[in-house]
């Protein structure tokens, strides 16, 4: 109901996503005058998308305590509530993500051993995927959240298929001594854990290279860091749409290029890798960008499932209970 868009987007995802994947059910949670007109638009998909009407909203500019004590009836709550009691396998919301972040950490948990929630998000790169954790759930971290950060980015990135994922501390520098001294304690953490094939520091300008698969950071430096890329993925569009368009001759070169140009494009498209899970929770709770379109709130919607299909949280539980 939240998110820079409304009901619409999400409604139009779900919508798309029960037509993907037969084996989904959805449970719409929001102002039911809002959301039944649009589902009953689609008879074919009735069935499996339900409405649970709430009669609040948690507003993007709501204080996330705030919204923990006095929003008990909202989209999010309830949303949440279903998930805490086993009547979904996962949530995923557009909304605000400290209120998300509250509610979630109430209502579902963390498992024994984790301090936070850390918001996880892949990064396109050359050849497959990167993790990089935290993005924004923990502006300050200790050296041992740091670390745990790490263990749930390795258990996704093996559940992705890495036999042996490379993990790397976010840094100034690449050289062993850079770095605060919460680095400098993270960093003896991580070689001194068998389980973590750890790979050292890394820059920022590496994040895309490819050359670790978890990248693990404090939620300050990681949502800046997330920031900064989305915007120099959309000034790429912009940039080469309006050379592109800059005269005749341009035009009738990006004609012959337009297949190259539309993989190019496609491949940078923020919308493509949206869905950020919030890992260390008991169960999947996945936040959407809250300006996601309809492709973004799509691709959320898959990570969702994803996780449930993987079994994400079991397998972090587990790692755990080796501590």
């Amino acid at each position: 109901m939240s998110g820079d868009l409304g009901p619409r987007v999400a409604i139009s995802a779900a919508q798309l996503f029960v037509a993907q994947y037969p084996d989904v059910d959805l449970l719409l949670v929001g102002n039911e005058s809002l959301l039944l007109p649009s589902v009953s638009k689609h008879k074919s998909y009735s069935a499996r998308l339900s409405v649970l009407h709430a009669a609040e909203v948690v507003a993007m500019s709501d204080d996330p305590l705030f919204a923990l004590r006095h929003k008990k009836g909202s989209s999010m709550w309830l949303s949440l509530e279903q998930l805490r009691g086993g009547k979904v396998d996962a949530c995923v919301s557009a909304g605000n993500t400290g209120a998300l972040l509250a509610m979630s950490k109430f209502l579902v948990k963390t498992f024994p051993g984790v301090d936070r929630p850390a918001i996880c998000k892949p990064m396109p790169v050359d050849m497959g995927l990167t993790y990089m954790l935290d993005l924004g759930a923990n502006i300050n971290c200790t050296a041992g959240q740091l670390h745990q950060f790490a263990q749930m980015g390795n258990v996704l990135s093996k559940a992705g298929g890495v036999v042996s994922p490379r993990v790397a501390l976010l840094n100034i520098g690449s050289e062993e001594q850079k770095g605060t001294e919460v680095l400098q304690l993270a960093r003896q953490l991580m070689i001194n854990d068998s389980r973590i094939n750890y790979s050292g520091f890394v820059e920022a300008s590496a994040i895309f290279s490819g050359v670790v698969d978890v990248i693990v950071c404090d939620g300050f430096h990681g949502n800046i860091a997330l920031k900064a890329s989305e915007g120099v993925a959309r000034f790429a569009q912009e940039k080469m749409f309006k050379i592109a368009h800059k005269n005749a001759l341009n035009k009738f070169l990006s004609t012959l290029a337009w297949p190259l140009l539309r993989q190019m494009r496609r491949e940078l498209d923020p919308s493509s890798y949206n869905g950020a899970s919030l890992l260390g929770l008991q169960k999947p709770v996945i936040k959407s960008h809250g300006n996601a379109n309809i492709n973004a709130f799509l691709q959320a919607l898959i990570v969702a499932r994803e996780q449930v299909v993987r079994q994400i949280p079991l397998l972090i539980q587990k790692e755990f209970q080796l501590n």
